[in-house]
């Protein structure tokens, strides 16, 4: 197995940095411009293993996508032009490529097989699967449908107003996309906002929605036009770099053009809750999607509670908030974030595994996790689970570590961040 070695650094980081674009932006960009018709440019696409999953989907599709160095370029010629592939679809480790996929195909009077990697193979998919069944659709696979691989027929769909049992941006945006190709108006109810990125997005291609309240509708038959979308810096991956300025002391850091949307900032809550100092800088809208600059300083740190409506909005960023609370005066809690055992890996359990591993005291919980900080950590052999964000959180511990840290499979890092050794190592050395 491959393994990469982090050398304990324990000196201020320093600069500015440009994070990777946001993997959800990326994603829906390319499904929404081959849904479209005309020609779509997406600058500062994430140019990540799970994004090109999407490309390579639609692809097979018959839609033209063009890889450019600083571009992606979507020629999409609407719904009807999509075709039936000729092989089954790879989706590799990509959830949001199959649960927005499944949403689309859905919709298309065609048959098609989709299938991922050991790790996507185990997470729940009748989280979507159940509502495109409602609305028509004839999906078959593992588990009476529950897990992948899975075969699809779409073709004509009938509106459903659906509430979603789980908190998940994923299962809406599936939803609307597949109310998007129904007939009559599909209405999704969510009692806690989850992030909006789809929402925004519709509108930027010229869809109509409605939003009241806790209600979002979208009325079926409405066509797309191709658009120019630049997407923002990923605030998840910039929570990496964002965390370890804040917990390494005398560090400032500068954090270039991350996206600001409500939706997705609880990370920036949470930092601000704990102690940091935390500025924004040169705040801006662009299609649609908020972003900034963001200045990180050190500052001592505080325990703190992280639970109910605040969870949705920084569900990914919990293992690295998790990391920083070892680094806290007093007990930070994380609860209500049983989401988190159907990602990539159960990452309760291996968030607390792998800081336990570096001498963290933290406990797990069904629905979180309880960490005593502050406490020292020291180095060690580490495993990524196959997953990108228990590698980077290892990678970014070491900042704080006595000792280096070893982590096995740091390859998985490629899906959401391929930079992200580069840039550790530019944020750490001396700037002086």
């Amino acid at each position: 197995m491959a393994q990469r070695t982090f050398h304990s650094a324990n000196a201020p980081l320093s600069g500015e940095l440009a994070v990777p674009g946001d993997k959800s932006i990326s994603h829906r960009a390319v499904i929404f411009g081959a849904l479209a018709e005309g020609v779509t440019e997406i600058t500062n696409f994430l140019r990540g293993e799970d994004c090109f999953r999407t490309i390579d989907a639609f692809r097979a599709m018959g839609v033209h996508i063009e890889v450019e160095e600083g571009k992606i370029t979507v020629y999409g010629k609407g719904k009807s032009a999509l075709k039936e592939p000729s092989q089954p679809i790879n989706l590799g480790n990509s959830g949001t490529t199959a649960r927005l996929l499944l949403g689309v195909l859905a919709g298309l009077p065609h048959h098609f097989v989709l299938y991922g990697d050991d790790s996507l193979s185990r997470r729940p998919m009748d989280r979507v699967t159940v509502p495109l069944k409602q609305m028509g659709t004839e999906i078959d696979g593992r588990s009476g449908g529950r897990l992948l691989p899975l075969a699809v027929r779409g073709g004509k769909l009938h509106s459903i107003d659906y509430e979603p049992p789980v908190k998940s941006a994923q299962v809406k945006s599936c939803v609307l996309l597949a109310g998007l190709l129904a007939d009559g108006r599909t209405t999704v109810t969510e009692k806690t906002e989850t992030r909006n990125h789809t929402e925004t997005m519709l509108r930027g291609f010229g869809a109509t929605l409605d939003i009241d309240g806790e209600r979002i509708s979208i009325d079926g038959g409405q066509k797309l036009t191709g658009t120019n979308v630049e997407v923002p810096g990923d605030i998840s991956s910039a929570a990496f770099f964002a965390v370890a300025a804040a917990m390494v002391p005398g560090s400032s850091l500068l954090l270039k053009r991350v996206g600001l949307n409500p939706t997705r900032t609880g990370i920036l809550d949470v930092l601000s809750k704990m102690g940091t100092k935390l500025t924004i800088l040169d705040e801006k809208v662009n299609g649609g999607e908020a972003l900034g600059d963001i200045r990180i300083e050190y500052a001592p740190l505080r325990g703190t509670v992280i639970s109910g409506e605040l969870i949705p909005r920084l569900i990914d960023e919990l293992p690295i908030v998790a990391l920083l609370a070892t680094q806290a005066e007093g007990e930070t809690h994380i609860r209500d974030a049983e989401e988190l055992r159907y990602k990539e890996t159960d990452r309760i359990a291996a968030v607390a595994k792998t800081l336990q591993e570096l001498g963290a005291k933290v406990d797990a919980t069904e629905d979180g996790l309880i960490i005593k900080g502050s406490t020292p950590l020291h180095g060690g052999t580490v495993d990524s689970y196959g997953d990108h964000r228990i590698g980077m959180m290892a990678g970014i511990a070491s900042l704080v570590t006595k000792g280096a840290v070893t982590l096995n499979d740091p390859d998985c890092i490629n899906i959401s961040y391929p930079a992200f050794f580069d840039h550790l190592e530019k944020v750490t050395k001396d700037h002086s």
